[in-house]
């Protein structure tokens, strides 16, 4: 009996036995099979994605702004790194060990793909990590391809930069096959065009060792280099603007009035793109951000200051379209007007005596333009300023918020302030100062769209431009009696910017000085000075530039932003010149050499007499 119950005791025994381990074999085959075979096949299988190198970005002229260089990174396979003593591969590394858990605790490592541990590898970190990987079981090194930019600051802020994908971009159904550890276009045209640029990325799927060492390849998909892009902008006006523009803050915008097409965009102080191009330093970030010159502020964008003298072009425009003047009535200028109790003042203390419109705009007479404003009124100055495109964004894309400015109305200021519109404040929205403020690229685009007879052109960075999708009613007449006035403020002795007349190409413009403090709290300090502004075109008769200039403190708008505009322009025509001209000194041409725009009698080296050093 006890015998049976023996045998009984040990047959439920072995079947229980039999059940464990059936269990386990379905557990390991069945239910857990594919997770087993994955790290399986992960020991001995590695999958590295390429990036396709970047498509080439060229000026307008075709000269390349970057090249793909290649560079170096240390990665390793997720399996290993969980199993890798973090504090020992970050000292080899010389990387934060936090860092490095950081990499080993991310959810979305995939067990295939290596995680990049350190790029832009020197060559002596390379030989290191050669000689002591071993110590670290599926470390390797590969070759990447990177960005080169080789105008380094020049057109920072257009050009842009890569960076990693950010969480919103890696949900991204577009990007679900880029490298997680790629670089993207993030900012300016790196990032406008980044889905041409970016190409397709390779794939390989290489056989390795248990400690990681590769043993052959067992497929390969190439990386697809990306396209082109050829822009619209001329890198030579970048490089004389930046020259031009020395060690001060500002803004340039140089438009083609005939097509939109941005010849040049710079904002100063820059960035230089390189130290983006193979993942920027933590340190280098925090250097940029703190750096109280600004020079990731795009400020032909993004800032917007008081236009000062600069919108007397508007004032003056909308008044002869609304014969609110007769540019040949004279207005006695004594240094400036009462009102009230209030004094609104001239620029210039003594006047400027009898002067009619094209005088009073050649010479930026402040007590001018508070008539012509009285007689207009703020909402008909509003209604043709917003018409040529100032306080609303101009919709040029550079992946950065644009800002609007502001263009007063009596609505406007009832609706911000509760209050009723003063006259006093119609004085001096007239000269551009109170509440008017614009940005740079703004007061480019009024210039590009009122000396192109009223065409509104879509801004753009692709060369060939846009078709005009608007049109400003502009009489011939007014055009050209401001066209006339605005060439005197440059050509004629007295004009506000007489002193950058140029020897190359005609040139057209206006001053502007934007007040920052009151002159009883004026002091010397640099952040008390001025702004300085200037908007030109050229040549006169049939522009092909059409620019605005905005000096940060830089004082007054003749002698800080004008200089700066003659140099843009006479860098945009003096290689359209043929060589032999170029070199041929004004004045002394063969006949019929020089080309209608092109100015043939030599400028005076200095004023002239009776020439006065503008305040505005």
């Amino acid at each position: 009996m006890m015998i049976s119950k023996r045998i009984q005791l040990s047959s439920y025994l072995v079947i229980l036995v039999f059940i464990f381990f059936a269990f386990k074999l379905w557990q390991l085959q069945i239910l857990e099979g594919e997770r087993y075979r994955n790290l399986s096949e992960g020991n001995r299988l590695r999958i590295v994605k390429t990036p396709a190198p970047r498509g080439i970005i060229y000026d307008r002229n075709g000269k390349a702004l970057v090249k793909n260089v290649p560079f170096f990174s240390v990665s390793i396979l997720p399996e290993n790194l969980k199993s890798a003593d973090v504090g020992a591969l970050a000292a080899f590394l010389g990387v934060e060990a936090a860092e490095i858990g950081a990499l080993r605790d991310r959810k979305d490592n995939s067990p295939f793909i290596p995680v990049k541990l350190k790029q832009g590898l020197h060559f002596e970190e390379i030989a290191r990590i050669e000689a002591g990987k071993s110590d670290f079981p599926g470390l390797f090194v590969e070759t990447e391809v990177g960005r080169e930019y080789l105008y380094g600051k020049t057109g920072g802020h257009v050009i842009g930069y890569l960076g990693k994908m950010t969480p919103a971009q890696f949900a991204t159904p577009e990007l679900k096959n880029f490298p997680p550890d790629g670089l993207i276009g993030q900012w300016g045209i790196e990032g406008l065009y980044d889905n041409v640029l970016r190409g397709i990325p390779g794939e390989k799927l290489i056989e390795v060792d248990a400690l990681g060492r590769e043993l052959r390849m067992v497929q390969q998909k190439p990386a697809v280099k990306g396209d082109d892009v050829t822009l619209s902008i001329d890198i030579d006006i970048q490089q004389a603007v930046e020259d031009a523009f020395g060690e001060k803050a500002g803004a340039l915008v140089a438009i083609k009035p005939d097509t939109g097409e941005i010849l040049a965009l710079e904002s100063l102080p820059s960035f230089d793109p390189n130290i983006f191009s193979r993942g920027i330093k933590y340190q280098d970030w925090v250097a940029l951000m703190e750096d109280k010159k600004k020079p990731m502020l795009n400020r032909a964008i993004q800032s917007q200051y008081p236009p000062g003298s600069t919108f007397k072009i508007i004032t003056g425009a909308a008044a002869l379209e609304e014969n609110s003047i007769d540019p040949q009535q004279r207005i006695t200028c004594t240094g400036g007007v009462g009102y009230g109790r209030w004094t609104f003042g001239c620029w210039k203390k003594g006047g400027h005596g009898s002067v009619d419109f094209h005088r009073a705009l050649v010479e930026s007479c402040d007590t001018y333009f508070y008539e012509v404003g009285r007689r207009l009124g703020i909402d008909k100055i509003h209604q043709y300023a917003t018409a040529l495109g100032l306080g609303k964004e101009t919709g040029l894309n550079l992946s950065i918020k644009e800002r609007k400015g502001i263009i007063p109305s009596t609505q406007w200021k009832q609706e911000r302030f509760k209050q009723p519109w003063y006259l006093g404040e119609t004085y001096i929205a007239a000269i551009g100062q109170g509440y008017v403020t614009t940005t740079p690229i703004q007061m480019a685009n009024m210039m590009s769209i009122f000396i192109n007879g009223g065409d509104i052109h879509p801004l753009t960075f692709e060369k060939g431009g846009t078709q005009p999708v608007g049109r400003v009613a502009l009489k011939p007449e007014t055009i050209s009696m401001v066209k006339d006035a605005l060439s005197g403020v440059v050509n004629e002795p007295g004009g506000t910017a007489h002193g950058s007349m140029s020897q190359v190409v005609l040139i057209g413009g206006k001053t502007g000085t934007a007040q920052v403090v009151g002159k009883k709290k004026e002091t010397k300090a640099e952040h008390h000075m001025d702004h300085a502004w200037f908007v030109a075109f050229a040549p006169v008769e049939t522009p092909e530039i059409a620019l605005a200039v905005f000096v940060e403190h830089g004082g007054h708008g003749g002698s800080a932003a004008a200089p700066v505009a003659k140099k843009a322009i006479e860098a945009y025509f003096v290689k359209q010149k043929p060589e032999t001209e170029a070199g041929a000194p004004p004045g002394n041409k063969e006949p019929g050499a020089p080309g209608p725009k092109m100015l043939q009698t030599a400028a005076p080296a200095a004023p002239a007499p009776g020439v006065r050093d503008s305040h505005d």
